[in-house]
């Protein structure tokens, strides 16, 4: 998969999405028929698939988290199985946060260890199974939604209200990963996060279509004294202008921008990049929280900028606060009639 969406994804549909057209079909033939006949496991307990219909984030991770979160209050020991994106670790391996470091096991792994029992596997079903054996009754898959090798209870598809689809293309003209009409018949609800209008089409056929439609938002925790600061942001995600927005609404003054590919693992140059920069403007360096956790067990610069660095906090919050508790008695409905 493309690890840093092109910005002409993002645009009405160019010269350079119908010159890979042919690809973009060809690619389109393969994902959908990988989607409609792939033979799926099934594990002892439900399973949630947290995915997006494009390439790049839109809000999974922290989508994931309140599932958790919500499944703990309900009495539940949930699980979060993840690839590992941008670690090195081929073998099932269960996530220590106290231990790993984001170069060996993603850093979404990390963020989710904070919060549950988190295995990465590049085999999802070895995975799921190394989840059952310690003890949770409830699997969160943090994507794999178009590559299930897993029979899915519940599959809720996260769209960003901002960036859509964008051009609305198949891989790699464009950021889809698989036809719309199979991503549309397999989803269970699709969640929409924020308040823009670039899902709106998507919405509709979804409703049409008998699929039910949550609402969220992204919210950053409160900074106090944060308001009027001058700052340098810093982010490798996949849209790091979502987080530019974000550091703006908490009354932050960017000065300057530093922007990486997703899962970016800093190297000494950008770390002293970052801190000549914030030391000559005199700003304080601001970042995400996944971020925090690609700089996190390092020492020498990185640590440093860690250490002066503000770390922006964030939570999925849902219009209805219900919904996650919704989705999560779905699957294990869905989970015990499968199981008859």
């Amino acid at each position: 998969m493309v690890s840093e969406a092109p910005p002409f994804w993002w645009e009405q549909p160019g010269w350079q999405a119908w010159a890979l057209s042919p690809f973009s079909f060809l690619y389109g033939k393969v994902a959908g028929r990988q989607m409609r006949t792939s033979k799926r496991a099934s594990v002892s307990v439900p399973v949630i698939c947290i995915g997006n219909f494009t390439v790049g984030g839109a809000g999974k991770t922290p989508t994931a988290i309140a599932i958790a979160k919500a499944a703990i209050a309900k009495g539940l020991k949930p699980g979060f199985l993840s690839r590992g994106y941008g670690g090195t670790l081929d073998v099932t391996t269960l996530v220590d946060a106290s231990h790993h470091r984001s170069v060996d096991v993603g850093d979404e792994p990390l963020l989710l260890a904070r919060e549950a029992t988190t295995v990465i596997s590049r085999k999802r079903v070895d995975g799921a199974h190394r989840l059952v054996a310690e003890g949770v009754d409830l699997i969160i898959m943090d994507d794999g939604f178009q590559s299930a090798r897993l029979t899915l209870d519940y599959a809720l598809v996260v769209i960003d209200t901002q960036r859509g689809v964008g051009n609305g293309r198949l891989v790699p003209g464009g950021p889809v990963r698989a036809p719309m009409a199979e991503q549309m018949r397999q989803l269970s609800a699709i969640l929409k996060v924020g308040n823009g209008q670039a899902a709106d089409a998507i919405v509709r056929t979804a409703s049409r279509a008998g699929k039910p439609v949550f609402v969220s938002s992204i919210q950053p925790r409160p900074q106090p004294d944060f308001a009027g600061k001058r700052v340098l942001a810093y982010a490798g995600i996949a849209d790091p202008n979502k987080f530019y927005r974000t550091v703006e609404e908490l009354g932050g003054e960017v000065v300057v921008k530093r922007s990486f590919p997703d899962h970016h693992h800093f190297s000494d140059e950008d770390v002293q990049n970052v801190m000549n920069d914030a030391a000559k403007f005199d700003l304080l360096p601001v970042t995400t929280a996944k971020d925090a956790v690609r700089l996190t067990g390092h020492h020498g610069a990185s640590a440093s900028l860690l250490s002066k660095s503000l770390v922006i906090e964030i939570d999925m919050i849902f219009d209805d606060p219900t919904a996650p508790g919704l989705m999560i008695d779905t699957a294990i409905e869905n989970y015990r009639r499968r199981r008859l």
